[in-house]
């Protein structure tokens, strides 16, 4: 399998790292401006003669970059695999035409407290979530200045909505798509960026489950949890610990401790569902414009 990676930055390097470890994967090629020794690259998607020596492709640019280049992809090539960067993109645009396999990388499907909770909640009766996830942008990337990062400038398709948008994948993935919502977006803190830092939402799913979602780049301690109430159980998960306590109306608990997996474990997850054509736990495309749908429905909702 001869796969082209769109851009090279953090995640890029990291879609490059997990894609190298796969038997099948005979090479990959870059689409950077950066010169990267023994590595075959290219300075922009114009300048390769013919894109359909390649199997898959995996668009890792800046958001703002997404449609543009999936559209090109998908102008010239067919029956291909295309896995693009969560989001989708950094806003709607008008429908693509095309006939590739088009995915869009929302890992955290096949983080193991996900792939548990939703064994979990399977028969469940599902009432409500709570679901929260913050951590304070100056140590997300501690080798790099968060002023200088993507998530500070908004032109670029950064912002707490867009940068943690897996909360709202896993909500419908888990509890159903949202079909009515309000929301809170907006800059509250000292941060020296221009894009939102904290958004709240409370919504109701086509399942009738009420959420409330709470994402922020401000908190000081980083977090990703949810509190779950079903007709049976009460649900409190842990992503960042590994852990899912169960209650039920007897107040008995159950302590699932799950396996400890290291921060490439879900994209290693993801491609292996791509390359295998098994397509088993992925966002397709039509699950990924939901989400930009949610965010454009969401965006810079002021105090």
């Amino acid at each position: 399998m001869k796969i082209l990676l769109i851009g090279f930055g953090s995640i890029g390097k990291r879609h490059y790292e997990v894609l190298n470890s796969f038997e099948k994967v005979e090479s990959i090629d870059l689409v950077t401006k950066q010169d990267i020794d023994n590595i075959i690259t290219y300075k922009d998607l114009a300048s390769i003669k013919d894109l359909n020596i390649y199997d898959c492709f995996v668009i890792a640019s800046e958001t703002v970059k997404h449609y543009d280049q999936l559209k090109y992809l998908c102008s010239k090539v067919d029956n291909k695999k295309i896995l693009v960067e969560k989001p989708l993109y950094d806003k709607r645009y008008e429908e693509l035409s095309y006939s590739n396999k088009v995915f869009t990388a929302y890992n955290l499907r096949f983080h193991p407290v996900f792939q548990e909770l939703n064994k979990l909640l399977k028969d469940e009766t599902v009432y409500s979530a709570n679901i929260i996830c913050g951590q304070y942008l100056p140590t997300w990337r501690p080798d790099q200045d968060y002023r200088q990062s993507y998530s500070a400038d908004l032109s670029q398709g950064g912002g707490v909505l867009r940068d943690l948008s897996h909360e709202f994948d896993y909500a419908s993935w888990l509890f159903g798509n949202i079909i009515k919502m309000d929301a809170i977006n907006t800059k509250i803190s000292d941060l020296e960026i221009n894009s939102d830092d904290i958004c709240t939402v409370i919504a109701v799913t086509d399942r009738k489950v009420i959420i409330n979602v709470s994402i922020d780049y401000i908190s000081k301690h980083p977090m990703r949890r949810l509190i779950i109430h079903t007709q049976d159980l009460t649900i409190e998960a842990d992503v960042i610990k590994n852990s899912i306590l169960v209650y039920d109306k007897e107040s008995n608990v159950q302590n699932i401790e799950l396996e400890a997996v290291d921060r490439n474990y879900t994209y290693s997850k993801m491609h292996a569902s791509i390359i295998n054509d098994t397509s088993k736990g992925l966002c397709g495309f039509d699950e990924g414009i939901k989400i930009v749908d949610i965010i454009e429905n969401i965006e810079f909702r002021e105090l």
